[in-house]
């Protein structure tokens, strides 16, 4: 795959900042996945749990294998995760699009080679039948003890309650940059949510 100079994409929230493709380039075919993998129930019985689940399997220290098939039982089939990023030469937005087995195969080395961890600081959601939209403010070290987090940003989950558990349908992430800060309403949880 043809990447541009994005913003390194190690860890753009959920672990690893991504190179985004160039938006007329070849793409890869994605990674074939893995026979299903079945949830513990309590990843996926709130919104709450489904969301630290997915905070906690990327998180760990240096040389900590992650328990991807856990990643993976917490996705509904096709489920995507779109990396976003700026191109360091030009500023332009870009975007990726990954399977999950892109996302595993892709960050999975660096997360567990080079540590890394990933707490929610903030949530906003909406909720509507089934369907729920959560921003979820993020802070990324490379050690739980780290002082200063090296990046922060929104993941936006995309959830669905289907067959008596939650899903993810979609993460799409968006880093903070020094021009594109934060915003307040977006660093603090509502009472209600």
């Amino acid at each position: 795959m043809h990447l541009a100079p994005y913003l390194p994409a190690t860890v753009l929230s959920l672990g690893l900042v991504m190179a985004v493709p160039d938006a007329g380039a070849a793409q890869e075919a994605p990674a074939p996945a893995p026979a299903a993998v079945a949830a513990d129930s309590a990843d996926v019985a709130s919104v709450d749990a489904i969301i630290a689940a997915v905070y906690d399997v990327i998180s760990g220290p240096a040389g900590q294998k992650r328990d991807w098939d856990r990643f993976r039982s917490l996705y509904i089939e096709g489920a995507r995760l779109v990396p976003t990023g700026r191109n360091l030469q030009t500023g332009e937005a870009g975007h990726g699009l990954l399977t999950i087995e892109d996302y595993i195969s892709r960050a999975g080395p660096q997360l567990e080679t080079s540590g890394f961890f990933e707490v929610e600081i903030a949530r906003r959601t909406e909720r509507y039948g089934n369907v729920v939209h959560v921003f979820s403010t993020y802070e990324s070290r490379r050690n739980a003890d780290d002082a200063e987090p090296f990046m922060r940003g929104i993941n936006s989950f995309q959830l669905l309650f289907e067959k008596g558990r939650w899903w993810i349908v979609t993460i799409f992430w968006q880093p903070e940059y020094p021009d594109l800060p934060i915003p307040e309403m977006y660093l603090s949880t509502p009472e209600h949510h």
